[in-house]
């Protein structure tokens, strides 16, 4: 069986960003990583994280954050990157599908994702697993409604191995979960 490209150890280089602050710079947290935005404070998220930093999991679906495929997570809310302007974001906590996985082992609704075969071209996914991760955090043992609620698109319909993923995760032991 071939290697797994979703376990990868070795993160890919990230580009240089402002290494410090100075008085026209965003201090930003992303994936527990301090960035200091020194460019268009309107920017949108997506695009920083996408063109600046090169953490690419986060897609452009729509970019009136309807469709769901950049959805990140902000202080743990799920959130459409695409609509998010940099300048609102300074000293607050993002999580992009990047930083979701633990240092050793994938977050269990990747290793459920994978294990249900829920990605039909992929191109949702990341915003589907992200939303899931905002839902399960506030609601461990979601309900069918509750997963029904999630705004997340599809466009190769496999919601309900989606749902099968997230109940696997649910489900998931609690060590599994740390």
């Amino acid at each position: 069986m071939p290697d797994n490209p979703f376990r990868r150890t070795e993160p890919r280089p990230v580009p240089p960003v402002a290494a410090s602050a100075s008085e026209k710079t965003i201090p930003l947290v992303i994936n527990g990583k301090s960035f200091f935005h020194n460019g268009d404070p309107d920017m949108p998220l997506l695009w920083y994280l996408r063109d600046v930093l090169r953490l690419t999991g986060a897609k452009f679906g729509c970019g009136i954050g309807a469709c769901g495929a950049c959805t990140v997570l902000i202080d743990g809310k799920a959130e459409p990157a695409c609509l998010l302007p940099v300048k609102a974001l300074a000293h607050r906590e993002i999580l992009t599908i990047e930083g979701l996985a633990g240092k050793d082992a994938l977050h269990p609704l990747q290793e459920a994702w994978i294990a249900e075969d829920a990605v039909g071209c992929g191109y949702c996914q990341t915003g589907q697993i992200m939303a899931a991760a905002a839902l399960l955090a506030r609601k461990p043992h979601p309900d069918d409604a509750d997963i029904d609620a999630l705004p997340n698109l599809c466009r190769c319909g496999t919601y309900p191995r989606i749902r099968a993923a997230i109940v696997r995760a649910a489900n998931a032991p609690v060590e599994a979960k740390q």
